[in-house]
């Protein structure tokens, strides 16, 4: 049976651990009708518009 060696202290456990959790930051492209920055294959907040044409509707702000 396995038995650990010595006592791993808090500080090696959690140096160990950190490497897997990372989170992968998002892929952002610029929307080629308005130019803003959007989540790609969604529809633009900023414009409404997915794939060239017009999905939803935008009220613009003052």
């Amino acid at each position: 049976m396995a038995v650990p060696k010595g006592k791993v202290s808090r500080q090696r456990r959690d140096k160990r651990r950190s490497s897997t959790w990372k989170l992968a930051v998002p892929g952002i492209v610029k929307c080629p009708s308005c130019g803003e920055f959007c989540m790609p294959h969604r529809a633009c907040k900023s414009c409404g518009k997915y794939n060239g044409r017009q999905v939803i509707t935008v009220e613009e702000s003052k």
